[in-house]
């Protein structure tokens, strides 16, 4: 196997065209999050208008901040998203210090909540009323992430096929929501809905907060990026994916928000377990166990569009030398990135086990949008020195430096107003990467500790390493 693999190396098939891109933007960001975020974003800002404000806010930003990576995308036109660009603007101890946090914890705490989150809403639909059993809920959980990985490791095109027909599916339930919130508007249900910003809370804390769990709904939003060598027509098909993808979600999502509030008031919402069930009872009536089944169904695409990006990226990360070399592997005939998939697969079924969705988001919410600003930062050096380099697209630079600031404010605000115990375990967390990195790829400590696995692994999962499709 590596004799072959070193005069044949394999790339990895370039299948994404504009409808796999869009389909795998808001196939990943039309998840869990608008099914579940709304009542915690209501606890937090306390008022329909405020929390309407938020969901249009964060609609924007993303869009924004999605158009910046466009350019970063056809001036750096290589798969990894954020951790690619990092590398190439910051260099290898803050990209090593990005896959290191992405791989272990992000990228699997995001699996691990949408596979908790199909398994929650498919396990209710045989306990009616009664909360179901954790283990059950968790038990379903580990065979979808299994079940999802062996799809993921098996072609690419069945993965962007499922992604799809799921988006369809999903459109449909946001569809059905948003009709049956027009309806209700026009049968004078307004209640939720006035006074719109009486008791609002202002607490910066909390508003901070109420940005992450709304992010949270969004998140995915840069997906595409992390597939770049697997896109047709990058330079073409990125930004105009994204220009589809993230309007197009944004409005749904405002428009059922305002459903949700019609057919319940703020205080309902406050304490409803599940928002879409909630409104699936009150207004579909013996029909409510469809909001159940969309809700899981949403879950369980959104978990195969993260997986197909977020193996990507532990995948790029081994190929620069960053994590072992068997990441870096493709299988050799099904071309895709399976040891990279299993890995994630195997960290994702640890965090699985304690499973706290609140304290996931918001660990998920400070990290993310730290890296988010990491690489706007990159975004803004290579405007300013470098504006020569070719680029097939372009943002003014106000764009990128509006949502840096904005990542700053979402990094440090909670940090500030309320200081907590947990931001400290985060940020040891991200600068742990350091004492990994300095002995082991700086200074290449042990370079073969790895040799006789990796040789082993080669060969018993039939994988072979691979170029950049260039």
């Amino acid at each position: 196997m590596n004799g072959n693999s070193a005069t044949r190396r394999l790339k990895l098939k370039t299948e994404v065209g504009i409808v796999g891109g869009v389909s795998l933007i808001a196939g990943v960001m039309i998840g869990s999050g608008i099914f579940i975020s709304p009542q915690t974003m209501m606890r937090n800002v306390m008022s329909p208008g405020a929390s309407l404000l938020i969901w249009a806010c964060c609609g924007i930003l993303v869009l924004l901040a999605s158009l910046s990576y466009a350019e970063l995308g056809t001036v750096i036109c290589e798969s990894g998203g954020d951790y690619i660009y990092i590398l190439r603007t910051s260099g290898n101890l803050m990209a090593f210090i990005f896959a290191f946090t992405t791989v272990v914890i992000v990228k699997p705490s995001s699996a691990a909540i949408q596979a908790l989150t199909f398994a929650q809403n498919t396990v209710a639909l045989f306990y009616g009323s009664c909360p179901p059993p954790v283990l059950m809920v968790k038990a379903v959980a580990f065979v979808v992430l299994l079940l999802m990985n062996i799809m993921n490791c098996m072609n690419v095109r069945l993965s962007i096929a499922i992604n799809v027909l799921l988006l369809a599916v999903k459109f449909l339930a946001l569809g059905v929501i948003t009709i049956g919130g027009i309806i209700l508007l026009f049968q004078g249900d307004t209640v939720g809905l006035q006074n719109s910003f009486e008791g609002t809370n202002f607490n910066i804390n909390a508003i901070g907060m109420a940005f992450y769990q709304c992010l949270w709904s969004y998140s995915g939003w840069s997906t595409l990026n992390c597939v770049t060598e697997e896109i047709k027509h990058p330079e073409v098909n990125l930004p105009r994916a994204i220009m589809i993808a993230i309007p197009t979600v944004t409005i749904f999502y405002l428009l059922v928000n305002v459903s949700y509030l019609a057919a319940m008031t703020p205080r309902e919402m406050m304490f409803s377990t599940a928002v879409a069930v909630t409104w699936g009872n009150k207004v579909l009536g013996g029909w409510g166990w469809v909001m159940s089944i969309a809700a899981a169904l949403s879950s369980f695409g959104s978990l195969n569009g993260s997986f197909f990006s977020g193996g990507r990226v532990c995948f790029v990360a081994a190929r620069e030398g960053h994590l072992p070399d068997i990441l870096a592997m493709a299988h050799v005939r099904r071309l895709t990135p399976s040891p990279a998939l299993i890995f994630t697969t195997i960290i994702s079924l640890i965090v699985l086990i304690p499973g706290d969705f609140e304290g996931i988001v918001n660990f998920f919410g400070f990290t993310a949008w730290f890296f988010y600003g990491v690489t706007l930062s990159g975004l803004l050096y290579l405007k300013i020195k470098k504006p020569d380099l070719p680029r097939a697209y372009s943002v003014p630079i106000v764009i990128p430096i509006l949502v840096l600031l904005a990542a700053v404010f979402l990094v440090l605000a909670p940090i500030i107003d309320n200081p907590r115990l947990e931001y400290l375990y985060v940020i040891l967390f991200i600068l742990s990467g350091v004492v990994i990195y300095v002995p082991f790829i700086h200074y290449r400590l042990f370079p073969g500790l790895f040799d006789k696995l990796t040789v082993f692994l080669q060969l018993f999962l039939e994988v072979a390493p691979t170029d950049k499709n260039l």
